[in-house]
């Protein structure tokens, strides 16, 4: 029994000396591990690329890619589906299997066939075109550096190519000895090159001790930052300037076709930065005509003399839905009216246009939003403002629905809301022409369901509001009239309630055997929605119409908008 014990306890603690010798050599490898890999890492670059990796703008792409970037004849393709998610989501290919591209200050086409390419109109000649492979289509993007503004480099010995936006800022530096460049500032971490004493790098970004550079090669890595000197910015970043300063004011100064531009010499409009006058409009033939004339040229001067900028308004009421349709349906009648309108704002040297395109078919809204796409840049290429008017999100198929104002707040410098007509010439049913909650419902779907940037919604207000008249026997008209004008059709006696959810002053009264109903536009009604500009912090205030209003409004709206 006792020699059993004995066999047993020695079998325990053989099995104990096996463990411990195992964990030993455990220990040790792991440290030979770790000794071997920082040693290693001053001397071994880990990473080889198998393709062609994409770097924009300091970053690598390569694994948010669609598509492989194509290397031909030393021409560079990225797939249609890569630029769309890198340089412009509005591509697309034209029924002239043309491929339409915008970004920034440019739109240009390019075919399959022909190595040429169109840029803001103007052809030229280039030395490849787009091409298609099992089912994707390819642009040479080595071939289109104006189109996106880009600096473009193919480094062959790494399979690396990289572009840099040329209104980004890029900064350079020298570094003070031979380095292997890091994947990480982490103690363990692999070479990702290396660089001699000396050599030129881009510097990215620096955070504890570390900055993150690309290297001639094109490798993104780290090295510490007491090991660069002599750095300096070799390009600025463009910045883009907008026309105004502050919030916006701008007030439209219609008249018809018929008519000609009022004539305010001698006169100034407290607080207004903007004036849209109704100098263009489409006839019923879909040409854009002018009403500009020696009036409209003085009054250009005198805007500009009293330190406005001119938008004037591009109207469609003339052409209608039909016309407007046909115009928006065909890639070459689009261009043929954009350029149309580039030439007359150069004509007339003024600041930007208002498109106010309505009445429109529901299924064109996105044929509506390419005109306003394929419009903007090459009215930024001249430093000139887009500014589309768009009506609330809930209506009719042809006053409402023919909106992408998502897209149309992405695309243009500024998107109006026209919050008006709430209860319009067409409603059977007596209402208010802008109540406060409305506007403010319309607005918040706008910020929130359209997702448009707040600092791009310009809110218009009406300068009139409407007298609604109910007969005998039920049925209701309306009459408008204007701000100024309101209080004198009132009788003399009338009592006003104030309504707290409309934030509107209304009047009941019986004219005969007919109930009359005024929900009145005044500096108080127009003071509550003003404040929505402020909450939300929008571009500012537009105003329909010029003429209509009251004298002390402009001096509020300078006081409320802080205006300078």
């Amino acid at each position: 029994m006792e020699e059993e014990i004995k066999k047993e306890e020695t079998t325990v603690k053989t099995g104990k000396k096996k463990n411990m010798k195992k964990i030993l050599i455990i220990i040790i490898a792991i440290i030979l591990f770790i000794i071997i890999a920082l040693v290693a890492n001053h001397y071994i670059v880990f990473d080889t690329n198998k393709k062609t990796n994409l770097i924009i703008n300091n970053k690598n792409v390569t694994g948010n890619l669609k598509n492989d970037v194509l290397i031909e004849d030393d021409k560079i393709y990225l797939s249609q589906q890569d630029i769309k998610n890198f340089f412009d989501k509005y591509i697309y290919k034209e029924e002239t299997n043309q491929i339409i591209t915008t970004y920034n200050e440019k739109i240009a086409e390019i075919g399959f066939k022909e190595n040429t390419i169109t840029i803001n109109g103007s052809k030229k000649q280039i030395y490849a075109h787009a091409i298609e492979k099992d089912g994707t289509i390819y642009l040479p993007i080595s071939e289109m550096k104006e189109v996106y503004d880009i600096q473009l480099e193919n480094i062959k010995d790494t399979k690396i190519v990289t572009m840099d936006s040329l209104d980004r800022e890029q900064k350079k530096a020298v570094v003070t000895e031979d380095l292997s460049v890091k994947a990480s500032t982490n103690l363990i971490s692999k070479t990702v090159d290396r660089i001699k004493k000396e050599a030129y790098v881009i510097v990215i970004s620096s955070n504890n001790g570390y900055t993150k550079i690309r290297t001639e090669s094109g490798k993104l890595g780290y090295i510490k930052s007491d090991k660069l000197t002599n750095e300096i910015t070799v390009r600025e970043s463009k910045e883009e300037e907008r026309q105004i300063e502050g919030k916006i004011n701008l007030t439209w100064d219609y008249f018809s076709k018929f008519g000609s531009a009022p004539n305010r010499e001698g006169t100034t409009i407290e607080g207004v930065n903007v004036v849209s006058p109704a100098f263009f409009y489409l006839d019923d033939d879909g040409k854009l005509q002018e009403n500009v004339g020696d009036a409209g040229e003085n009054y250009i001067k005198w805007a500009h003399n009293n330190g406005y900028k001119v938008w004037p308004m591009v109207s469609n009421a003339e052409a209608g839905l039909k016309v407007t349709s046909k115009i928006m349906n065909s890639y070459k009648a689009r261009q043929e009216l954009i350029k149309d309108i580039v030439d007359k704002c150069k004509k007339y040297k003024i600041d930007g246009i208002n498109v106010d395109f309505e009445n429109m078919k529901q299924e064109d809204k996105d044929l509506y939003s390419r005109f306003i796409i394929e419009l903007t840049p090459r009215l930024k290429e001249k430093g000139l403002v887009t500014s589309v008017d768009v009506t609330a999100p809930d209506g009719g198929e042809t006053w409402s629905m023919c909106f992408d104002r998502h897209v149309i707040g992405d695309v243009a410098d500024y998107i109006v809301f026209m919050a008006y007509d709430e209860y319009g010439v067409s409603s059977t049913k007596p209402g208010t022409t802008a109540g406060y909650d409305w506007v403010k419902l319309s607005l918040n779907k706008f910020l929130q369901t359209e997702e448009i940037d707040s600092d791009k919604i310009i809110l218009a207000i009406p300068f009139y509001t409407r007298v609604w008249t109910t007969n005998s026997e039920g049925k209701t008209t309306s009459k408008t009239v204007t701000m100024k004008n309101t209080y004198s059709v009132i009788p003399e006696g009338t009592e006003k309630q104030w309504n707290d959810e409309l934030k509107q002053n209304y009047v009941e009264y019986m004219d005969g055997e007919d109930k009359k109903q005024i929900w009145i536009e005044d500096i108080d009604s127009l003071k509550a929605k003003i404040s929505l500009i402020k909450e939300n912090n929008l571009a500012g205030v537009g105003s329909w119409q010029k003429g209509m209003e009251s004298d002390e409004v402009w001096s509020m709206l300078k006081q409320e908008l802080n205006i300078k």
